[in-house]
């Protein structure tokens, strides 16, 4: 959706809308990405690395972060609980998306087209803001964190892919900067301590984990979002090449 393209909406979601457009991600240095693919250790954790390299071209992938108002005025993303039947992540909270095609002119194309193919979110509907930093996972694929604004809830009505969503569902969007609900999980990777934060959320009397790569985006846009750091220390591990102990 062209971001002239105005679906109406509160106030607050095109003030938010209107903020995010300045957002652009920062760059660090390519070296960093040559380091960890030549490690062939990518961390399943909430660490993010920016920088577009044709290294990782065909391991590419996008999230689409859907922000909307509840009912009650509070900023809401919607999620989805992945097929049991999968190969990868089955049965986990993840955020609407997959792996690029061809035909994608962009992160941005590929997240609205997964998200119409997995929960039939009309694309027309979303008012795509801004991307975040890649953040990468244990396969080595490269994630891409698309936002976009869904002015009107109601017109979403969601038609799920079996084969590959079991539920879709939403959360507060600001839950995950609280240390409510939240336990963390000590791991280690290439020497350093770092940490991976699980929150429990119930809805309509269903219980649902999200946790690890899709924890992490959700923090980082919680913090965008909200212009504040969460309320728990997050330790993101740190990256050590081949050639240098720090970075």
């Amino acid at each position: 959706m062209d971001c002239s393209n105005s679906n109406g909406g509160s106030k607050r979601l095109l003030d938010l809308a209107q903020r995010l457009r300045l957002y652009k991600p920062p760059l660090l240095p390519e070296d960093i990405l040559d380091g960890v693919m030549e490690e062939k250790v990518v961390s399943e954790s909430i660490t993010s690395i920016a920088q577009n390299t044709e290294e990782l071209r065909y391991k590419r992938a996008a999230v689409l972060i859907c922000i909307f108002e509840g009912d009650a005025g509070d900023l809401r993303v919607l999620l989805t609980k992945r097929s049991s039947k999968l190969s990868t992540y089955s049965g986990e909270v993840a955020l609407p998306g997959g792996k690029a095609e061809e035909g994608d002119k962009d992160d941005k194309d590929t997240a609205k087209r997964e998200a119409m193919e997995e929960i039939g979110l009309d694309p027309e509907l979303v008012d795509v803001v801004t991307v975040l930093e890649p953040f990468f996972s244990k396969y080595l694929m490269r994630v891409v964190p698309v936002i976009g604004i869904l002015h009107d809830k109601k017109a979403f009505k969601a038609v799920l892919n079996p084969a590959e969503v079991e539920a879709v569902f939403d959360a507060p969007l600001e839950m995950f900067l609280k240390d409510e609900n939240r336990s963390e999980k000590k791991m280690q990777w290439m020497g350093e301590n770092y940490l991976i934060h699980l929150f429990d959320y119930e809805m309509e009397h269903k219980k649902f984990l999200i946790w690890g790569l899709t924890a992490g985006i959700l923090i980082r846009a919680a913090s965008l979002v909200y212009q504040r750091p969460p309320a728990f220390m997050e330790q993101n591990p740190k990256f050590k090449l081949p050639r240098d102990s720090t970075v």
